[in-house]
């Protein structure tokens, strides 16, 4: 594929992202053109998005927007420059002395100006361009302020496409919540009336072993419900966490505690070292620390070895970082990214039960709380999940 086509896929690509082609023009859009109009002290103004076919004019003051061949396009002779243009007379110039926007075919631009649309990630999509129908020049306050311009049409054009990603994401995950919550809570709820009907049989008050496993059952399953609620309503605002104290030893015991048959079963080793004090959302917390403990003790029992997990935590500037490390066989370092994304796993992951959305989660409670995630090799031989908790004011 040849560079000129490449650089037509990139532009292809970040324009359908910005959904603008074939709509009614963007009101801030509109303002923003008639802004540049007015700046320029000219009678016309264009937002131009111009891809490998076509100038799609999505704005405009002066003329009626619409749609021409890319190759009668003014901008896209020099759109590959992505740079300020200003020409004083156009039929002087050898770049569109034969333009049919300045022969009189298509119109009698005479002068004309431009200043790129340049994406984040560096993409030229089109222009912001004014023009008029008499030779003229263009003040150095009015060429700052149409590049000024042009940005402005860029971060338009980039808060509606974050928006709109934000939408749909919002809606998959309420989707999903909901999901969730029937999967979850209809099991759970009948866990709980057996677990009532157990502790009420006649008798069982008398054996001192069962009565209290039942009531260890009791407690697990009331946090489990307390955690579900809380999860399900910080997916469906979005990730609002609540901010107070939050003693992650005791978190840390409270969750050994739920893990403890898991713990048992798969003859796991299980360290927690000295655990500070952070601010933060106690529910959410401890939901990432029993995350990332299940997830610790499971992956390395997945491979016919004796789980061998450490959790610790060490100040450093800003805030604290958690680490749970494991024997497990690790995470490729191209895995590392990837499998926070919701329903992602490493190859390594595969033959082990789960819907692998734990660690997308623990991403979501993480950034939540202005924090940071990420996986590293452990000194145990497997992985080290580590999290950076920032210090915060409680609320």
């Amino acid at each position: 594929m040849s560079l000129s086509s490449v650089q037509d896929l990139a532009r292809r690509e970040a324009i359908d992202e910005y959904e603008v082609l074939g709509r009614e023009p963007e009101p801030e859009l509109q303002r923003l053109v008639e802004l540049a109009a007015a700046v320029c002290d000219v009678p016309t103004a264009v937002i131009n998005i111009i891809d490998d076919r076509h100038q799609h004019q999505v704005a405009a003051v002066g003329l009626t927007a619409s749609v021409c061949a890319r190759e009668d396009s003014m901008c896209a002779r020099v759109l590959g420059d992505a740079e300020l243009v200003v020409v004083p007379d156009a039929r002087l110039d050898a770049r569109f002395a034969t333009n049919p926007f300045v022969t009189g075919d298509i119109a009698s631009v005479r002068f004309y100006a431009s200043s790129p649309l340049v994406t984040p990630t560096g993409v030229p999509i089109g222009t912001l361009c004014v023009f008029d129908d008499v030779p003229r020049g263009l003040s150095a306050s009015g060429a700052r302020a149409l590049e000024v311009l042009a940005e402005q049409v860029v971060d338009v054009l980039e808060l509606r496409r974050l928006s709109r990603e934000l939408a749909r994401s919002n809606e998959q995950l309420t989707q999903f919540a909901g999901q969730v919550s029937h999967d979850l809570r209809n099991p759970l709820a009948a866990l709980v009336g057996f677990l009532e009907v157990a502790a009420d049989t006649p008798g069982v008050s008398e054996v001192p072993d069962a009565a209290r496993a039942l009531a260890r059952a009791e407690s697990s399953a009331a946090r489990m419900t307390a955690m579900i609620g809380d999860l399900l309503a910080f997916a469906r605002v979005g990730g609002g966490a609540r901010l107070a104290p939050v003693d992650l030893q005791q978190e840390a015991k409270a969750v050994l505690e739920d893990l403890s048959a898991e713990v048992v079963a798969r003859r796991a080793e299980v360290e927690v070292a000295a655990l500070p004090t952070v601010t933060g959302d106690g529910t959410l917390l401890r939901a990432l620390l029993q995350n990332l403990l299940a997830n610790a003790v499971k992956f390395s029992a997945g491979h016919g070895q004796r789980p061998v997990v450490g959790v610790g935590a060490e100040a450093v500037p800003g805030g604290w970082r958690v680490t749970v490390d494991d024997n497990g066989p690790g995470v490729a370092v191209e895995d590392r990214d990837r499998v926070f994304e919701l329903l992602a796993r490493g190859e390594d992951q595969e033959s082990v039960d789960g819907l692998g959305i734990g660690l997308s989660t623990c991403r979501r409670i993480v950034q939540s709380h202005g924090g940071r995630i990420g996986i590293t090799d452990s000194e145990l031989g497997g992985a080290c999940v580590w999290v950076f908790l920032p210090q915060r004011k409680a609320a």
